[in-house]
């Protein structure tokens, strides 16, 4: 009887073993909401920037873009953003400096190793150095730097050479790297890169560049971001994951070659006959991304940083009312509407008013029906054409192009007008 006791107690032993391996092997999970963070990645600031900052007292931190090296240069190039630090400090939040470096240049076809530039990595140590030392000069605690370089998968055991440099310098503030999906492949590599930084921050906001016009674009695919973050979480490391709120513009010449990207600044100046494809932020993905892991996720998974911070004008970003609504794990609501203005009798303007909390596209039809009176004229603006479809009927048309400016959250639109003999009721609808 007591050998079989103690053949049982024993055997419990191991099953609770195995059952503690399993979990080990699973991670932990929690619920609840996370902390949200945004890149302020403007290289200058004006109003705008300035009126976003104080839009976002529950932001947990402001990470700032501070400079950006290009790598392919010999010497590198550095280009200092330019911030404002009284704006910074009336906001009252934590701040974070970011540098951007661009890959190395490939040389006799292979890129170069920090292993192998030491007045590079120097170089690069000195800026860190200056820019926490300017900003403490301005009144700004930094509280951690961030390194966004995308290393290439080859060069991973190379990269902590730099971080540990730039730790050095810039002590006693952390430092955290950027890291990329594709990094998690290669977990040897990318263990050593973590145990040399003080955090890190996985970036799901990446595509794969089409090779044709019609080719599928997605900016920020929610079931890859998942397996991401669960693939993350392995490593054992607190982490953030960083967010796209931005679109892509992607231009083909006529014959389908890849022109280039735009993300950010003034819409360039390509030839006319390019085909231009957008890589958007969905608002409506990421919105239940975000409710999916406030209600499970790893332990390991930190808190939300999302770039970029919205700013009035950025015609490549969420608008406000949407990017609210995403941090609160709900859908923005969408509510375009068509509206006549009376502005005299019988002439009634057309107007197109977004009272939604997302951006609105151009509809391509706009209906208009009466059930008295003669048409006397009329004509379609911002790009509409009239077309006659009945003795009372007619309709403004449009093509839709992604050139197209959105209407946003608030603006009203005039698309045209029609006069008709007397004061009469138009009914409209899109």
């Amino acid at each position: 009887m007591k050998r079989r006791v103690l053949l049982l107690l024993f055997a419990l032993a191991v099953l609770a073993v195995l059952v503690l391996l399993w979990l080990g092997r699973e991670g932990q999970r929690t619920i609840g909401p996370l902390p949200q963070e945004v890149y302020v990645w403007q290289r200058s600031w004006g109003p705008e920037v300035r009126h976003s900052l104080r839009q976002a007292p529950d932001l947990a931190r402001f990470v700032i873009l501070a400079a950006e090296v290009d790598l392919s240069t010999d010497p590198p190039r550095v280009s200092r953003a330019t911030y404002d630090a009284e704006a910074l400090k009336a906001a009252g939040r934590p701040v974070g400096l970011a540098v951007r470096i661009g890959r190395f240049a490939r040389r006799g076809g292979a890129t170069r190793r920090f292993a192998e530039a030491p007045e590079l990595t120097k170089s690069l140590t000195g800026l860190a150095r200056r820019l926490v030392e300017d900003a403490r000069s301005r009144g700004i605690e930094v509280q951690e730097f961030q390194l966004d370089y995308d290393c290439p998968d080859s060069r991973l055991d190379d990269y902590p050479i730099l971080v540990r440099a730039v730790q050095k310098n810039v002590a006693p503030v952390p430092v955290t790297i950027t890291a990329l999906p594709t990094w998690l492949r290669h977990r040897r590599d990318l263990r050593s890169l973590l145990d040399a930084a003080d955090g890190w921050v996985l970036q799901v906001h990446s595509f794969e560049l089409p090779r044709r016009p019609d080719d599928e674009v997605e900016l920020c695919d929610p079931a890859a971001a998942r397996r991401a973050v669960e693939a993350a979480a392995r490593f054992r490391k607190p982490f953030r994951v960083a967010l796209p709120t931005y679109s892509y513009l992607i231009a083909f010449a006529p014959n389908g070659d890849l022109l280039g990207l735009s993300a950010e600044g003034p819409l360039p100046s390509w030839p006319r006959g390019v085909q231009v494809r957008v890589a958007r932020s969905d608002p409506d993905a990421l919105a239940g991304l975000l409710r999916a892991w406030t209600m499970d996720r790893p332990k390991e998974l930190a808190g939300v940083i999302w770039y970029r911070l919205p700013v009035a004008g950025d015609r490549l970003n969420w608008p406000w009312p949407a990017f609210q609504a995403v941090r609160a794990g709900r859908l923005p609501r969408r509510d375009l509407q068509v509206q006549p203005r009376a502005s005299e009798a019988g002439l009634v303007e057309i107007d197109l008013v977004n009272a939604g909390e997302a951006d609105a596209g151009w509809p391509v039809i706009v209906k208009l029906s009466w059930t008295e009176g003669d048409l006397v004229t009329v004509d379609g603006l911002a790009g509409y054409q009239v077309l006659r479809t009945g003795p009372r009927e007619i309709r403004l048309e449009r093509s839709t192009t992604p050139w197209d400016r959105p209407i946003r959250p608030g603006e009203r639109r005039r698309v045209g007008w029609v006069r008709l003999a007397g004061a009469v009721e138009v009914r409209m609808s899109l």
